[in-house]
């Protein structure tokens, strides 16, 4: 038997359309995150109470986005995830202080400027700043690969370095290449495709190409950057749990002056055939290196599609489990 009860009333009855927001964006997301209907009348929440609904979670959500509204904050769907995330981290008055106190990345082709969306893309980004070779570790969604791209190109657009050297390697155990067809950029460009959406939403598709061909952007299979010394760049390795312990030490050792090194990647997904990843090596016997910083990213930091949230949970209990 249903239970329709008033939970949380609006401090604010203007808020009442924000939170709502265009199409029912935002109150759809918020029943995407507690799983159940809610109805928001005359400033009034409501929702049928005889479900196992967390109406701590609901009522958290609400009030954070009223405090975001009351400070002139546009608010998102993607807001929502961020917040109920903190709570689930026990990191709401952190969040609060992030949107409140938000110092922007880099601005985007289209004009719109980026910020960190949890604490620990804030911490990434100091880590960034303040370190010439930054790990950022953790699952699929969490803004680890989006972030170093974004930050590479600030450093760029600030003349502070030279060049953007973007890196994967691109089959499972090596970088056996010579059987695709086309020239080295063809072949590698299909696994790069993520870090190229990030490059070109900041300067657009037509300027990332002339920024490869003048060389200012450049693209390498991980097995090329072997000899190499990188001075005055920003070298980002991506999917790097699909190194070895030999091309990661290879690559590190690449290092230049005024350059920094992003490692990136998932010790989850590992596609070696010998589960002997380069990256889980590195970060256990690199941490406490000055001017080493290894950011780990938590599934509460996961930033895409609620369902992409309970993905990564559902496989990390199965994991635990077997």
């Amino acid at each position: 038997m249903q239970e329709i009860k008033v939970v949380y009333t609006l401090k604010n009855p203007l808020n009442e359309i924000k939170i709502i927001g265009p199409n029912n964006s935002i109150i759809n997301m918020i029943e995407e995150v507690i799983g159940y209907e809610i109805v928001i009348k005359q400033s009034d929440v409501l929702i049928d109470t005889s479900n196992k609904v967390n109406i701590v979670l609901l009522i958290t959500i609400i009030s954070v986005l009223e405090k975001l509204i009351d400070n002139n904050i546009s608010i998102t769907p993607r807001d929502v995830i961020s917040i109920a995330q903190s709570v689930e981290s026990d990191n709401v008055e952190a969040l609060l202080e992030l949107y409140l106190h938000k110092e922007h990345l880099v601005v985007l082709n289209n004009g719109k400027p980026i910020y960190p969306k949890s604490i620990n893309q804030k911490l990434y980004i100091q880590a960034l700043e303040n370190n010439d070779i930054i790990f950022g570790v953790g699952p699929a969604g969490t803004g680890k690969t989006y972030l170093a791209v974004l930050y590479a190109v600030s450093q760029l657009k600030k003349n502070n370095i030279k060049k953007i050297i973007l890196v994967r390697p691109v089959v499972e155990a090596g970088e056996r290449l010579g059987f695709l067809p086309g020239d080295l950029k063809e072949k590698i460009d299909p696994y790069l495709i993520p870090l190229y959406d990030a490059l070109n939403d900041c300067f657009g598709k037509d300027t990332v190409s002339k920024l490869v061909e003048k060389g200012v952007i450049e693209v390498a299979p991980l097995a090329y950057m072997r000899g190499r010394t990188l001075d005055n760049a920003i070298i980002i390795l991506d999917e790097a749990q699909n190194a070895t312990i030999l091309q990661t030490k290879m690559f590190l050792t690449r290092l230049g002056f005024n350059s920094k090194m992003i490692i990136t990647g998932d010790i989850t997904q590992i596609d070696l055939p010998v589960k002997q990843s380069g990256l889980s090596h590195a970060i256990n016997i690199l941490q406490g290196i000055r001017g080493i910083d290894i950011v780990y990213f938590q599934k509460h930091d996961v930033m895409r599609h609620p369902l992409v949230f309970k993905i990564v949970n559902r496989y990390e209990e199965f994991s635990n489990e077997n």
